[in-house]
Order: C-alpha cells, then sequence, then structure tokens
C-alpha cells in the first residue's frame, strides 16, 4: 500500500449534500477502500463519508466532531 492509497480528503467547503436526508453536509471525506470479489481477489476502489448534523446525531464519533463544529463554527462559514 502507497502512501497515496492511505490519503483521506476532507472536504469542508461546499460539501455535497446528505444522501440519506438531502439536507446540508457538513464535511466530505474520501478514503480507499477494498473489497473482495467472489474469486477472493481485492478489488481496489474509493469511498466518500458524509457528516450530517441531523442523520449522525447520536452516532459517539459523530456527535464529537458535530460538537468540535459548534465550537469552531467559522469553520462552517466556509461553506
Amino acid at each position: 500500500m502507497s502512501e497515496e492509497d492511505d490519503e483521506i480528503v476532507l472536504q469542508l467547503a461546499d460539501p455535497p449534500d446528505c444522501a440519506r436526508c438531502g439536507g446540508a453536509g457538513l464535511l466530505s471525506a474520501r478514503f480507499s477502500h477494498s473489497w473482495k470479489n467472489v474469486r477472493g481477489e481485492e478489488v481496489p476502489g474509493m469511498r466518500e463519508a458524509m457528516l450530517c448534523p441531523v442523520c449522525d446525531r447520536g452516532e459517539p464519533a459523530a456527535d464529537r466532531l458535530l460538537a468540535f463544529f459548534v465550537v469552531h463554527e467559522t469553520l462552517v462559514g466556509l461553506r
């Protein structure tokens, strides 16, 4: 695995809307992700995760990030 494979890209400015509720997302993260196909071969790919202030509320890891954005509200202004 190369350093590029370990890269995580965060998007704070104009992240896409939440696919679950359609509301505004706070951030999105793109990262490498792989899985095994039916032949047992590894298939590399990319995955994107969205932080939504509505849908992710109540999830322990998400709650900590949501609290961070409340405290550092100027980051939300990047949108």
